[in-house]
């Protein structure tokens, strides 16, 4: 077997069911496998597996066993040469598979792939390419630095050698994933990949950024600006400085500078609600917007099929909301469409009765139910 992609889920049904279709179309001409683990949702993502996707390998743990072990169950019983670690809230394009393989087989030394991830309103995430925080590098991005050496120099468009990657999505050799023992399981939801990146790097193989691909991820990476996930972060970081680094002065000091800083620099990050007066639905399906259209209601509500006619609609506005429907759009051209234009976008997934979307990384993401059929 070619490949096992392997989704962690806790309690994202809606988003899981929306990556899973999008996995399908990339893997129909592979020889693949996906497996979900679920973390003990307390939605019905289970439920939603068993009567929607019988055939997907499912892990239902009875605890939340955190982000290392749960992805280490899955690689466990994986069958393909290479894994591909997903979250369960990303879209992948049709190709974003058939290109890694052929990277991956004509590239020595190969440890890990990332990709190209952007938010859902088309913002690139610098977290999709990484340098090793050491204390300083750690210090300085809480302090807010821009020039703080955390994230990669390397342009998002470009393929090229980088230290570290995000769990988001990380492709790689089943056996160089064994070979650095999978992730620790001393970290429970943040630190797991950039210690899995530099452990694989410490043992002779390279990372590797590859931006000719591009993956929607609607939940990025928390700022620090955010008192809880900056209080993790450094939690994970102390962690990994003190499985990888010699302590020394410097260290020490920069660690504890740092776990200091935390409450001076840090707030609880909220985003401004959007204010859509307008939405415009992409599809050829009269049926659909009829839906749409009693969803949105009183709001505006137009459908076009012309996508360069979209484009040019779009442009500069910052009230109308997008709505692509998967059912006359591919997944690659979404993604290219969200990469292009930044604004507020919606996916209807194939065959499903939601629209999902997110319009900033520091958001979990929405989900709007439809009363359509599949």
């Amino acid at each position: 077997m070619q490949l096992s992609v392997i989704i962690l889920n806790y309690n994202v049904r809606y988003f899981l069911e929306a990556c899973i279709r999008s996995v399908q179309a990339a893997i129909s001409e592979l020889n693949a496998e996906i497996i979900v683990i679920d973390n003990n949702s307390p939605d019905d993502s289970c439920d939603m597996m068993q009567n929607t996707f019988p055939n997907i390998q499912l892990i239902p743990n009875t605890e939340n066993v955190g982000f290392a072990k749960a992805n280490n169950q899955g690689v466990k019983i994986a069958k393909g040469k290479y894994i591909c670690i997903l979250n369960p809230d990303t879209i992948v394009a049709e190709d974003t598979f058939t290109q890694l393989l052929k990277f991956a087989e004509t590239t020595e030394n190969l440890g890990s792939i990332g990709c190209k991830l952007i938010d859902g309103s088309g913002m690139f995430l610098p977290e999709s390419k990484r340098n090793i925080p050491t204390p300083m590098v750690s210090v300085k991005k809480i302090l807010g630095n821009k020039n703080s050496g955390y994230y990669s120099s390397l342009d998002e468009n470009d393929i090229g050698k980088v230290d570290i990657l995000v769990g988001a999505f990380m492709f790689m050799e089943k056996n160089v994933y064994e070979n650095v023992q999978g992730f620790d399981e001393d970290y429970f939801m943040y630190g797991e990949d950039i210690d899995l990146s530099y452990k694989i790097k410490k043992a002779g193989f390279q990372n590797y950024y590859y931006g000719k691909t591009t993956v929607i991820h609607y939940k990025g990476e928390s700022t620090l600006k955010d008192k809880t996930y900056a209080k993790r972060f450094y939690g994970a970081m102390q962690l990994f400085y003190k499985k990888h680094f010699k302590r020394n002065l410097i260290y020490d000091v920069a660690v504890t500078l740092g776990a200091k800083l935390i409450p001076l620099v840090s707030s609880s990050e909220k985003e401004a609600k959007k204010q859509v007066q307008k939405y415009i639905f992409v599809s050829d399906s009269a049926e659909r917007f009829k839906k749409i259209k009693a969803v949105y209601h009183p709001k505006e509500c137009t459908r076009v099929e012309n996508l360069g006619h979209l484009l040019r609609q779009i442009k500069n506005e910052n009230s109308t909301e997008i709505i692509l429907d998967n059912h006359f759009v591919d997944t690659k051209m979404i993604i290219q469409i969200v990469e292009k234009q930044l604004g507020y976008y919606k996916i209807l997934p194939k065959n499903s009765t939601f629209i999902i979307g997110s319009d900033s990384s520091k958001n979990r993401g929405e989900v709007q139910l439809l009363n359509i059929s599949k």
